[in-house]
C-alpha cells in the first residue's frame, strides 16, 4: 500500500498528540530481490529483499555512524501503520519469540551497516564465481535464513529463524544512528510478500509452537518404524533356527532302485531276447560258414 508524502510527514507530528513518533522521511518500500539474483524468491521459509542502497543518503549526505534495522511482521488489518519505535525514537528491540514470529507485531529481524554509495561493489563481476557471494550480501538481505538461532539456548546474537509457509509478511527498513541511538529515517511498510505454499503431502507448519496434521502423522509413522523393524529381526532369527531344526532332522537314505533285473515269464507270442553280446545260434552260422565256402 502506497501513502502520500503529505500522510508521510504527518506522521512526525503526532508525537505532539500524545502518539509514538513516526519518521518516514523516506516514502519508498522494500522490495523483492531481482530474479536475476534471487532466482527462487520467496521460498517456503524465506525472503531475499533488496538492501535500501543509495536510499536513506540520497537527498544529503550522511555523517556519523548508521546501521540499518530490518523489522518483520505478520501481515494484519494494521499492520501497515504499526510503529517500530518506543515514544522516545528508540527502535524497538522485540524479538522472534517476544513477537511469536510476527504475529503480535514486528520484531528485529536483520541489522546491518548502512554501506555508501560509493563504496558498492561493481555488478559487472557478478558472473565471476570468486566475488558473487560478496556481491550479493552487499545488495540483498535475506529474511529467515537462521535455523538454530532459536532452539540454541547459548545463542547471543540476533535471532533470524524461518519464516513461516504460505503466511503474508510486511517488512520496514529503520535508520538508526548509533551514536544516539534513535531512529534517524525509515521506510514505509511493504506491500504483503507470501512465502511459498508447501506441496499437500508437506504441509508441515515450521513455526516452533505450532503443529500441522501433516507433522503428526510423520511423527507417528517414525515413531512406529523401529518397532515393525525389531518385528521383522525378532521373525528373521526365528525362522533361521526353524530351519537349521529342520536340516538336522533329516536321515540320508539309500536309493531303492536296485540294478538287478527282474526275471519275466515270457508268453507264447512274446519272443525271447538274449543278450546282444552272445554269438548266433549255432544253425545261422552253419549257413554263413557254408556260403562263405561257396
Amino acid at each position: 500500500m502506497q501513502i502520500s508524502q503529505g500522510e508521510a510527514s504527518d506522521w512526525s507530528t503526532r508525537e505532539g498528540r500524545g502518539m509514538p513518533l513516526l519518521v518516514a522521511a523516506v516514502n519508498l518500500q522494500p522490495q523483492l530481490a531481482s530474479v536475476t539474483f534471487a532466482t527462487n524468491n520467496p521460498t517456503l521459509t524465506t525472503v531475499a529483499l533488496e538492501k535500501p542502497l543509495c536510499m536513506f543518503d540520497s537527498s544529503e549526505p550522511l555523517s556519523g555512524a548508521y546501521e540499518v534495522y530490518l523489522y518483520a511482521m505478520v501481515d494484519s488489518a494494521i499492520s501497515w501503520n504499526v510503529s517500530v519505535q518506543d515514544s522516545t525514537g528508540a527502535p524497538l528491540s522485540t524479538t522472534f519469540r517476544q513477537t511469536q514470529g510476527g504475529r503480535s507485531g514486528p520484531y528485529k529481524a536483520v541489522a546491518f551497516d548502512l554501506t555508501p554509495c560509493g563504496d558498492l561493489p561493481s555488478l559487472d563481476a557478478v558472473g565471476d564465481v570468486t566475488q558473487a557471494s560478496e556481491i550479493l550480501n552487499a545488495y540483498l538481505v535475506r529474511v529467515g535464513n537462521n535455523g538454530t538461532c532459536f532452539w540454541d539456548p547459548n545463542f547471543q546474537g540476533l535471532c533470524n529463524p524461518p519464516l513461516t509457509a504460505a503466511t503474508e509478511y510486511r517488512f520496514k527498513y529503520v535508520l538508526v544512528n548509533t551514536s544516539t541511538g534513535l531512529v534517524q529515517d525509515q521506510t514505509l511498510w511493504s506491500d504483503p510478500i507470501r512465502t511459498n505454499r508447501p506441496s499437500p503431502y508437506l504441509a508441515i507448519d515450521t513455526w516452533p509452537g505450532r503443529r500441522s496434521g501433516g507433522m503428526i502423522v510423520i511423527t507417528s509413522i517414525l515413531g512406529s518404524l523401529p518397532f515393525f523393524l525389531l518385528v521383522g529381526f525378532a521373525g528373521a532369527i526365528i525362522l533361521s533356527f526353524v530351519d537349521m531344526g529342520s536340516s538336522d532332522g533329516e536321515t540320508t537314505h539309500d536309493s531303492q532302485i536296485t540294478q538287478e533285473a527282474v526275471p519275466k515269464t515270457l508268453g507264447a507270442s512274446e519272443p525271447s531276447y538274449s543278450s546282444v553280446n552272445r554269438a548266433p545260434p549255432l544253425d545261422r552260422a552253419e549257413v554263413f560258414s557254408s556260403k562263405l565256402q561257396d
